[in-house]
């Protein structure tokens, strides 16, 4: 079975990563604040190292369509404490955020990677801010805020669209300092998208990869996910219940030799991605 090599912050080339979720908000669409209080998050952040994560991504603003920001001061009160308590625990952690202020705080409590959804547009200090720490930066295509977001996912040819926008990205990061080696693209799946784009970013992945950095795939529970299979009319299948689709379009993304999969249900995910690795393991792939 052969395959394409994963690369990437962290990872020796053998096998895509686990990126664990961990959602310090008290409106996430997936676990509806579940693990809004620190000593929970943090808890539930070692439960999925425990479950096979190999870096957790831990976030204070929700990013579902139609979401308000928190001010900067709460997703500060959100986040820190949480990210110095797993670092200090020897968790890898990154800080999901658009705000260079919460990454830099975050990684002065010990986060050793930034994912910026906004991919450095939100913030214009975040991208000279990656680069003088010199630390591993997600770029993700991003075409505005959750609150009106899925109001511009027109697209001429999506996959196309959203290559071309995130080259744009990579060259911003890249113009700015960020080390090649330590920048990774996420074509956003969810953002500005409706469920066939997410499809096609999903069977293409190759195209996305051309653009010569790691990916990471982020499908985790999203809404395209409850439809899927589903007859036309049928109310869609809830958050928790899209566990087993994520794993199928983590295998695909593995497949595809995407750097990292961030999932919610790290157990299933890193069960399915065995199951890559021992086929590939037994055909002999390179």
């Amino acid at each position: 079975m052969t395959t394409p090599r994963p690369t990437g912050p962290f990872s020796d080339g053998s096998r895509t990563l686990v990126m664990g979720v961990v959602n310090v908000t008290p409106d996430s669409f997936s676990d509806g604040g579940r693990w809004f209080e620190p000593e929970a998050a943090v808890e539930h952040g070692r439960a999925l190292t425990t479950e096979g994560a190999d870096l957790l991504d831990v976030g204070g603003e929700s990013t579902r369509p139609g979401a308000v920001r928190p001010p900067v001061a709460e997703e500060l009160r959100r986040v820190i404490p949480v990210v110095e308590a797993l670092a200090a625990s020897g968790v890898r952690v990154s800080v999901d955020t658009m705000r260079a202020e919460v990454a830099e705080r975050a990684l002065a409590a010990g986060a050793v990677m930034v994912n910026d959804v906004s991919g450095g547009l939100a913030d214009p200090e975040m991208l000279p801010l990656v680069a003088a720490h010199a630390v591993p930066f997600i770029a993700m295509h991003w075409r505005g805020h959750s609150a009106d977001m899925q109001q511009r996912a027109a697209y001429g040819e999506v996959v196309a669209d959203v290559c071309r926008e995130l080259a744009h990205r990579r060259d911003a990061a890249l113009i700015a300092g960020v080390a090649p080696q330590r920048l990774v693209l996420d074509p956003g799946l969810g953002f500005a998208k409706l469920a066939a784009h997410n499809w096609a970013l999903t069977a293409h992945l190759a195209a996305v990869a051309a653009l010569g950095q790691p990916l990471l795939y982020a499908a985790s529970r999203k809404a395209f996910l409850g439809v899927v299979g589903r007859p036309d009319g049928a109310a869609p299948r809830g958050a928790a219940e899209r566990d087993v689709a994520t794993a199928a379009t983590s295998v695909l993304a593995a497949l595809a030799g995407v750097w990292a999969v961030r999932v919610h249900d790290v157990r299933s995910t890193r069960d399915a991605l065995d199951v890559v690795e021992a086929t590939r393991s037994a055909g002999g792939g390179a």
